[in-house]
């Protein structure tokens, strides 16, 4: 998930289980983001089973690749071209986390509209009605179970990153017309027709701010 106007600062996680993940790790890079259109972004995710190096491996990846686009606050794992069910987030709030297997309950009723952008559709944003209030449970990358509240953009973060899991896209919770018309600013976006992008590139940098020539 992408918000304007954020920078980041944090460079370490807390886990449930005392153990910290380290992020930016000397020699590792970020992954480039998969971009709209690229069919990864359509396939529901597969849940994890194994909790070894490799998943703790690819939280790592998801903390470097959100921290390297200064808009980032979410990321899942379809979004570096990834098939398991994990995201990070970092909302700039005090709370920085990954779930791994998440799954999403409303605490209250209350559904609120904002604007949102995602970082696998540079360029464009829509006013999006999520839940105000809701709980992401799942495990950390040792297999232990958490829980995380989330009210306002964290709780939004928590439903956009769980679509993705689910091959979902916030476009697709806009009104036919509105969806066609963003579609159509995307096909003509200096991007397109790119399936995945360094987020370090001057082209995903002037697209993701809405910059382009």
């Amino acid at each position: 998930m992408a918000e304007r106007g954020h920078g980041f600062t944090v460079m370490s996680e807390q886990s449930s289980a005392g153990r910290r993940f380290s992020l930016r790790l000397p020699g590792r890079t970020c992954e480039p983001i998969t971009l709209w259109d690229n069919p990864v972004l359509r396939t529901t995710t597969a849940p994890v089973t194994v909790f070894d190096k490799n998943i703790r491996r690819l939280v790592d990846q998801l903390f470097e690749t959100m921290y390297a686009i200064e808009t980032g606050v979410g990321l899942a794992a379809t979004q570096i071209g990834r098939t398991e069910r994990v995201f990070v987030f970092d909302c700039h709030d005090g709370v920085v986390g990954h779930v791994i297997n998440p799954v999403v309950e409303p605490l209250g009723s209350e559904v609120l509209p904002g604007w949102e952008g995602c970082l696998s559709l540079p360029g464009v944003s829509a006013e999006t009605s999520r839940l105000n209030r809701c709980r992401v449970t799942g495990q950390d990358a040792d297999g232990n179970d958490i829980a995380y509240d989330g009210e306002g953009l964290r709780a939004r973060c928590f439903q956009h990153e769980l679509d993705h899991l689910n091959g979902v896209l916030y476009i697709d919770h806009q009104p036919d017309g509105v969806r066609t018309q963003l579609e159509q600013e995307m096909r003509d976006s200096e991007w397109y027709g790119n399936l995945s992008l360094d987020p370090h590139t001057a082209l995903y940098k002037r697209s993701q701010a809405g910059e382009e020539t």
